[in-house]
């Protein structure tokens, strides 16, 4: 009734049979033709960095992808594959920085912007024929005929048309805010880039004393707790929660009696086994807007009015004294304390990490690897009051490892609160696999959801197509065609070719509508 079946068949073999059959008829072409016409099915699929050689993941991922189209194929719906490489971004600028034994932004820019974006534009289809090789013999079928990349014009153009859209829609802006930096790579990372680095690490913590200078408790020390040392030489203000209970300590555990303020429910894990007395109950309004003897000399004479106690609701005590050491230049909740107060905030640290020569003791020295050294310097000024190691979760550059910094600084955003709703009631439509997700990781996310950072201080990318005058006019392009119609007919060019890359794309000045000015807009 049935053929006979080796019982020595090769699986292997089997396999190259049938990958052979398939190339021979082009199988894949006629399955994806016979259904023209019909209802379309749109797979997007996030392409990968041919600059590296595939592993176990890529696998597990291009069979997940095979199945799921080769199912609604099944199912008669039309079902182009194209292939795709994605050539930009961070990735591909730290294996290249990685090749050149570059060790940052300034040695790109030293070397050449154009320099090192060739390089990168060479590295990026280095292993696209493994990549082809490996992706066949797993039987995944995809069109490498009529595949793209993202640094094709034609690709980048569709970025500026979908960034119009939204736009147009008034849900782009440009904004001063506290985010995430690598200091390394010297970029803002979006909240989803963050997520991805999180590790478990041992980090210095130090509690500070804050001598207040007058009213009625001059002569008491405010205690202050840090995970982030590096962050006290910015500090600016104290900040106390008018619906926590605080006392005033007298206790010798730094040797000397003094007389120290805290939250009275902090009392027990601050002092531990070292005896206390509590001399009375804090009367905030007496407190509130004592100032106290700055940390460090390097900001004492400013003009602003700082160095003061001050109330804020976001104060806890679910760990530290209860009193929270605010750099307006290092945080969401300090920064909004800055606004709030009117001061021009205190940036004692450079995107790349470093401390500015007004920190004299630490001045061009990296301010994540200072934090002993500034404990140090604290303790030997008598400013310290207790420190510990503690084990904390922390964020690190997804690509090349360093801790970040929570940093102040300006970007281009998408208000994805504006549609946070929206998404989250379309999230329950979705079939999820596994179903928790929906619910759980997902979820979550959106719960959480913030406007989105967008923009990146580097080289090797899509620019986003806005042109900035110095008056702060803005004009958003949608096209290469609008593009040379503002410009005079101008285009980006890389010798004969058209390249909306940096540098060429910098060289394009136009007109500003509003004050008629052409020098040199930023793009």
């Amino acid at each position: 009734m049935f053929e006979s079946v080796n019982p020595k068949q090769s699986f292997p073999d089997l396999e190259h049979e049938m990958l052979g059959f398939w190339k021979e008829n082009n199988t894949f072409e006629k399955s994806v033709l016979a259904r023209k016409g019909r209802k379309k099915y749109v797979f997007f699929d996030g392409p990968p960095f041919a600059n590296g050689l595939p592993h176990y993941g890529h696998i597990l991922a291009s069979s997940l992808k095979d199945a799921v189209t080769r199912y609604w194929t099944m199912k008669g719906y039309y079902v182009p594959r194209e292939n795709g490489w994605d050539c930009h971004g961070l990735p591909v600028e730290y294996e290249i920085e990685k090749e050149l034994k570059l060790t940052g932004r300034k040695q790109i820019v030293e070397m050449g912007v154009e320099k090192f974006n060739n390089a990168c534009r060479e590295s990026v289809f280095r292993y696209t024929k493994e990549w082809e090789k490996l992706i066949v013999r797993l039987g995944r079928w995809v069109d490498f005929e009529n595949g793209y990349a993202t640094l094709d014009n034609s690709y980048m153009e569709s970025i500026w048309w979908v960034f119009k859209k939204i736009w147009d829609r008034k849900m782009v802006y440009k904004s001063y805010k506290p985010m995430h930096i690598c200091p390394r790579c010297e970029t803002p990372l979006s909240n989803f880039e963050v997520t991805q680095g999180y590790k478990d690490v041992t980090d210095l913590s130090v509690t500070a004393t804050f001598p207040i200078k007058e009213g009625a408790y001059e002569g008491c020390e405010v205690l202050a707790w840090t995970t982030t040392p590096w962050t006290l030489p910015g500090n600016m203000f104290l900040a106390v929660n008018p619906d926590i209970e605080y006392v005033v300590v007298r206790s010798a555990m730094s040797g000397e009696d003094k007389k120290y303020i805290l939250a009275k429910c902090r009392l027990a894990q601050t002092f531990k086994d070292v005896p206390f007395e509590i001399e009375e109950e804090v009367d905030l309004e007496k407190l509130l807007g004592c100032h106290y003897e700055p940390l460090f000399p390097y900001f004492k004479n400013t003009k602003e009015d700082i160095y003061r106690v001050l109330a804020a609701n976001f104060v806890t005590t679910e760990d530290g004294v209860g009193v929270v050491h605010i750099a307006p230049a290092y945080g969401e909740d300090d920064m909004n304390v800055g606004v709030r107060e009117k001061v021009t905030l205190i940036q004692h640290v450079k995107m790349d990490g470093m401390f500015i020569p007004e920190v004299v003791d630490f001045a061009g020295k990296f301010a994540k690897g200072q934090d002993v050294n500034v404990k140090d310097l604290l303790a030997k000024n008598g400013r310290v009051f207790s420190f510990e190691n503690i084990r904390h979760s922390y964020p690190h550059c997804w690509r090349c490892d360093t801790p970040l910094l929570n940093f102040v600084t300006d970007s281009w955003f998408i208000r994805v609160t504006d549609i946070k709703e929206h998404m989250t009631r379309n999230n329950k439509k979705i079939h999820w696999q596994p179903e928790h997700i929906q619910e759980g990781r997902f979820g979550k996310w959106l719960e959480g959801a913030r406007d989105w950072a967008i923009s990146r201080n580097r080289f090797w990318g899509c620019p986003i197509p806005i042109w900035e005058c110095v008056c702060g006019e803005t004009v958003c392009i949608a096209s290469i065609d609008d593009l040379k119609k503002v410009s005079g007919g101008v285009a980006p060019m890389r010798g004969d070719q058209l390249d909306l890359h940096k540098p060429y794309i910098d060289e394009i000045h136009f007109p500003c509508e509003k004050c008629g000015k052409t020098d040199e807009p930023n793009s």
